[in-house]
């Protein structure tokens, strides 16, 4: 059958596009579809709205409607004196807001943690933002110097002679294994054992040359004796012709940098003030809740990929240590570790450590067994074939695990890894049970003060804990979704 001309039809133009329903776009549409879909979903969205109503009501009544704002005693926030029923009661939280923020820090030297803080948060912001470069410096100051800074002000004592050692010492560490990581990294093979036996035993020479010759003692042997041995690698590094980039030429400064400032140090060229000494006893409030949350977090992360990797590796000693470390401070709650040590940990050194630094140690551990597992998950999620290319391309292990699978595996866990951080943050309520005075331990000493006693003083405080803690988990829950988001490059839909 032919078709003639006169039976065919041509269209010279698309058919446009129908708008859609008017129920299906707007604020409406999105309502239809996502909350009034079914009569289940109907019934669920009025009884969900109805609970939102009533806590939200609940909360904003008590703490803004029928709040209290000023007052200087315990009558400002009574129904009989006021004539009304009492909300929150805010003088009482003006009136020991030092003591909430500072613990028993005293008030003259209080400029000391302001100074903190905003060392803390012009490091921290820039480390943040992604736009904002140099992100490398940014992470060695805040991670690196500001904790050094950090307990100087806090803590106090001498600014200069005992730290400017510690800090040599670090820096003098810190450049021997990058030392020791480039050269494997970057060589066909590791380092043969005569290169390692001229550094072991140029270390032993300078740790005897500190000894005998300088006289010297303590972390300042071992600092003199790894400045040996890193002037060691540098000569094999450059007998053997290998590249001397920035990595080399930043180690020998910081090597270089450490001597000099031994010798300064004992020759008493530094001899400035020492600020007040403040012990840790006297610490509390807000100060403590971030110092052992911080203290947690930023070694939660390191822990973590230690024990991650050695759970997973092929030496039978690593991987049974890896494996009952993590086994044995996760089948123990995070009070359990707290009292072991505060009161065992001593048993095992010749002195006492500071009560502080038992906690820290402590909370540091408990969230890097966690994190560990929290790693591991991720780096299981990682296919085989990741590590294949990585070795075919002839990585080693630590640059294999480093520059490939490490990063990926991250990537994967960062809501793991933040919603471990947001636990660790509230659980450092617990350090109120070893006599450390966090926020709530300096709510629980104010709510004593017979002059603030009243039905909502109690309410009131842990109205106050609440908006600070949700302030803090909320910021790192919303930043992990930014991160997550930038990060997702490859599964955007």
């Amino acid at each position: 059958m032919t078709t003639t001309a006169s039976d065919s039809f041509i269209r010279s133009e698309l058919i446009q596009p129908a708008p859609p329903p008017a129920n299906l776009v707007g604020p409406w549409g999105w309502a239809r579809a996502n909350l009034f879909s079914s009569p289940l979903q109907i019934v669920l969205t009025l009884f969900g709205a109805y609970i939102a109503y009533k806590l939200i009501w609940t909360f904003v009544d008590f703490t803004i409607i029928r709040a209290v704002w000023t007052g200087a005693d315990r009558d400002a926030c009574l129904d009989e004196k006021v004539g009304r029923s009492v909300g929150a009661c805010w003088p009482f939280i003006w009136a020991k807001f030092g003591q909430f923020m500072y613990g028993f820090y005293p008030v003259e030297h209080r400029w000391r943690v302001n100074l903190t803080y905003i060392v803390a948060l012009a490091l921290l912001l820039p480390l943040l933002i992604p736009s904002v470069p140099r992100k490398a410096l940014n992470a060695i100051l805040f991670f690196g110097v500001f904790p050094i800074l950090a307990f100087i002000l806090l803590h106090g004592g001498s600014i200069i002679n005992p730290w400017l050692s510690v800090i040599a010492w670090l820096g003098t560490v810190a450049a021997f294994g990058l030392l020791i990581v480039h050269f494997v990294g970057l060589s066909e093979k590791a380092l043969n054992q005569t290169a390692y036996g001229a550094i072991a035993l140029a270390m032993v020479v300078g740790g005897a040359v500190a000894w005998r010759v300088l006289g010297l003692g303590g972390m300042e042997v071992l600092a003199v004796a790894v400045l040996f041995g890193t002037i060691a690698a540098l000569a094999i590094g450059a007998m053997e012709n290998r590249p001397l980039d920035v990595w080399l030429v930043g180690g020998g400064i910081a090597a270089f940098g450490a001597f000099v400032a031994f010798a300064l140090v004992r020759l008493g060229v530094f001899n400035a003030p020492a600020l007040p000494v403040i012990e840790t006893r006297q610490w509390g409030g807000l100060l403590v809740t971030l110092v052992v949350a911080t203290t947690g977090i930023v070694a939660a992360l390191p822990i973590g990929v230690a024990l991650a990797l050695g759970r997973r590796s092929k030496m039978p000693i690593i991987r049974f240590l890896s494996v009952g470390m993590i086994e044995l401070v996760r089948g123990v709650p995070l009070i359990t570790v707290l009292f072991f040590a505060t009161y065992m940990l001593p048993l095992f050194l010749e002195r006492s450590p500071d009560a502080m630094l038992r906690v820290l140690v402590g909370v540091s551990l408990f969230s890097g067994a966690y994190m560990a597992e929290t790693i591991r998950g991720g780096l299981q999620a990682i296919p085989k074939g990741q590590f294949e290319g990585a070795m075919a391309l002839g990585l080693n292990y630590p640059r294999m695990m480093g520059l490939i699978v490490m990063p990926q595996a991250l990537k994967l866990v960062i809501p793991g890894i933040v919603n471990a951080f947001i636990g660790l943050f509230k659980d450092t309520t617990l350090v109120s049970i070893v006599a450390i005075f966090d926020l709530l331990g300096g709510l629980r000493a104010g709510f004593t003060d017979p002059q603030w006693a009243s039905p909502v003083t109690l309410y009131t405080g842990f109205a106050f804990a609440g908006i600070i803690y949700f302030a803090f988990c909320y910021f790192m829950s919303r930043y992990s979704i930014f991160v997550e988001k930038r990060l997702n490059t490859g599964r955007r839909r």
